[in-house]
């Protein structure tokens, strides 16, 4: 199976040059070290950063320079600085093509659950609920299970929801899965990783036709 940067790296493979994307906060921000040579991809930050680049070097750290998740970044030749409002008035016209989120639960209908869990403490839903109502694209990167070993992949949200019917893909450990409207479509498996354990691990219906091809990583 895949760790952090693994599912990082896969994601990276669905970008296509000259698309604006946003990467949400823990895993989807790794996805900044994986863009494609050659590959023109602009990352915007919600927090006010046109043009992010991937995480800097010990030696390269500004503190001045951080992402929306609080992490120090690096920042590419022609990017540029800006307020909130502004931030948010690109999300909200529908100007970023794709957003990688983070997510608690995920439903066999493409819904979204990942900023709160009812009696523990949230700072708020940052821009989630922007970014899946207005991004032209979402995908999610995830454990499949959580901390307990139950499924994330259910045939419906048990959270509060951030988003309906919004997801598009969903790229985890063990496998990535496209939202259809019969439920999660298995299209890749991660190496060493077996149908049958996918099958174990989602609780939604899940899709299988044919030979479940390997990841390339």
């Amino acid at each position: 199976m895949l760790d952090k940067n693994g599912i990082a790296k896969r994601i990276a493979q669905e970008l296509e040059d000259g698309m604006y994307v946003n990467l949400g906060i823990g895993i989807p921000t790794l996805v900044a070290n994986f863009i494609p040579k050659g590959m023109t991809i602009t990352l915007q930050s919600e927090n006010g950063i046109l043009g992010t680049g991937p995480y800097p070097k010990d030696s390269d750290v500004d503190a001045d320079l951080i992402n929306a998740g609080k992490e120090t970044v690096t920042v590419l030749p022609g990017a540029s600085f800006f307020d909130s409002f502004e931030s948010f008035g690109m999300i909200r016209a529908g100007k970023v093509d794709l957003t990688v989120l983070g997510a608690m639960e995920v439903s066999e209908t493409g819904d979204i659950a990942n900023w709160k869990i009812p009696g523990k403490m949230v700072k708020g839903m940052g821009g989630a609920m922007d970014l899946v109502a207005s991004a032209k694209n979402i995908i999610v990167a995830m454990q499949h299970t959580n901390p307990k070993g139950e499924s994330k992949l259910l045939p419906k949200c048990t959270l509060p929801l951030t988003g309906v019917k919004c997801v598009k893909r969903i790229v985890t450990e063990l496998a990535v899965l496209e939202i259809t409207p019969e439920g999660f479509k298995l299209l890749e498996r991660a190496p060493g990783v077996s149908v049958d354990e996918i099958k174990a691990k989602t609780a939604g219906k899940l899709i299988v036709e044919g030979d479940v091809l390997e990841m390339k990583i």
